[in-house]
């Protein structure tokens, strides 16, 4: 089977905004855009990229500039393969000679920003290890659950009635993480071509599991004045309608990056709208639960109708290893759902699920312990970077795992590279949008305690004064160039 590549138009999409005036040779810069693409993802591994010619006219380069880029790429280990055979990308084994010395490795004290996660409390372990207890008596069976068993459907339907919305076991489908229901989704509903619709900014994996799914993303930007719970209902709405998307994918409770909740009332006239029409309205709830500041989103969110679809998940509310999520759906959705997935995965595994049946019977115990600590460190940040970089613009979202930043220039991927020689990785803003927007934001996790949170600040206030340096100096240098 030939090696999969990546068009022309895509790569270029991916790159939006690359090249800054001032920040070294563009060879450099292109080098360095690349990496950053590789690195978080918007480059699968294994693919083959454009050849140097194609990339060099598309914008506006020479072959001899686009070489040199790849040519440092193959040095640093993101690349392989030559110019006849087709650069693909990869991840180098090891540390190369440059990257030892301007990139701290994690023995040294690498801070990552890129995963807006909570590590697992005492409660993970003691419910693995009641599970283990309890895993005998589910030993004579098959093992097989393509919707999951039947006791943690009831326990996470359960959840649904507390928070006002009749559910039965039977309109619940157990898969690997939410990101998972949303392949499922998208496999059962999405044809290649079709658009999906969706909140932008958004998740960076849910943009990429559209377009894995041969969708077209069809961003409605979020107002970027209009406060802690603006969306545009009437473009979401509007562009449902008029382009006839199978699916919208909204994260309501709190949009992942930038925390929002939408209003009881705009969703309300959100499913009004969307009556009748064919738009499957897929809501992310990952982060449904934690609400740090006003009214409970769970409240908030008690609205139902049939072409409506949530995804839950304990990834974020409990820990990321514990890859268990759910698909709340009408009946006939989950069936269908549960007959398909065969083709893809078999289910999941069973510890893992008696292990998550401990966890959300717990009454909430555990999470109510967890937002104060998040409310703390997300205050803390804020104060932190108020302090140390006052000309940023920092909101205090409502709830969700971080800030969404507003820079004063379209930096962030410049600045997410100059941040990790300083041994700090961060997720740029492009990552969370399409058609390279978003450089004028970065996102950053309270998820680590103060004290990390306060050397991360460090590092990247040395990063940003690094970057002006840089660009000071570019500039004073093109001012004497015009002069002679």
């Amino acid at each position: 089977m030939p090696p999969r590549s990546i068009g022309l138009s895509s790569l270029v999409r991916h790159l939006g905004s690359w090249r800054t005036p001032g920040a070294g040779a563009t060879y450099r810069q292109l080098a360095a855009a690349v990496r950053l693409l590789i690195l978080d993802g918007r480059l699968p591994l294994a693919v083959r990229l454009p050849g140097e010619r194609e990339v060099a006219q598309a914008l506006g380069l020479s072959r001899t500039t686009v070489s040199a880029a790849y040519g440092r790429l193959r040095d640093d280990g993101f690349l392989v393969g030559g110019q006849g055979e087709g650069a693909r990308t990869r991840l180098p084994a090891g540390p190369t000679p440059r990257e030892a010395a301007a990139t701290p490795s994690a023995a040294d004290g690498l801070i990552d920003l890129t995963a807006a996660v909570l590590p697992a409390d005492p409660n993970v372990h003691a419910a693995y290890v009641r599970a283990l207890e309890r895993l005998p008596a589910n030993l004579p069976g098959h093992g097989y659950e393509p919707a999951g068993l039947e006791e943690l459907r009831e326990a996470v339907a359960q959840g649904y009635r507390r928070r006002g919305l009749p559910t039965s076991p039977g309109q619940i489908l157990i898969t690997h993480g939410a990101h998972n229901g949303l392949v499922h989704l998208l496999r059962l509903t999405v044809r290649p071509g079709v658009p999906v619709v969706f909140d932008h900014p958004t998740y960076p994996q849910a943009i990429d599991a559209i377009l894995a799914a041969g969708g077209r993303p069809t961003p409605v930007p979020l107002p970027d004045d209009a406060g802690e719970d603006g969306w545009d209902v009437d473009g979401l709405i509007s562009t449902c309608r008029s382009s006839s998307a199978p699916m919208a994918y909204l994260v309501l409770d709190h949009n992942n990056p930038t925390g929002r909740m939408m209003r009881a009332p705009d969703r309300a006239r959100l499913l009004a709208g969307l009556k009748g029409s064919e738009t499957l309205l897929v809501l992310d709830e990952t982060l449904v639960e934690l609400t740090l500041s006003g009214p409970p989103a769970l409240t908030a969110s008690a609205v139902d109708a049939p072409r409506v679809v949530r995804l839950g998940s304990m990834s974020k509310s409990v820990w990321g290893g514990l890859r268990i999520g759910w698909i709340r759906a009408d009946r006939a959705v989950i069936q269908r759902l549960a007959q398909s997935r065969a083709s893809f995965d078999l289910g999941v595994p069973i510890l893992e699920q008696l292990a998550a049946v401990e966890l959300l019977n717990d009454g909430g115990a555990a999470l109510a312990a967890r937002r104060p600590l998040l409310r703390a460190r997300r205050d803390h940040l804020r104060a932190r970077l108020g302090d140390r970089l006052p000309d940023w613009s920092c909101p205090r979202p409502a709830g969700g795992l971080s800030l969404w930043v507003k820079l004063p220039g379209a930096i962030s991927s410049s600045l997410t590279v100059q941040a990790a020689a300083q041994g700090l990785i961060l997720a740029a803003g492009p990552r969370f949008g399409v058609d390279g927007a978003f450089e004028r934001r970065l996102r950053l996790p309270y998820t680590l305690p103060e004290s990390e949170l306060d050397e991360a600040l460090d590092r990247l206030a040395k990063a940003v004064k690094t970057l002006g340096s840089r660009k000071s100096k570019a500039l004073g240098a093109s001012k004497s160039v015009a002069v002679y």
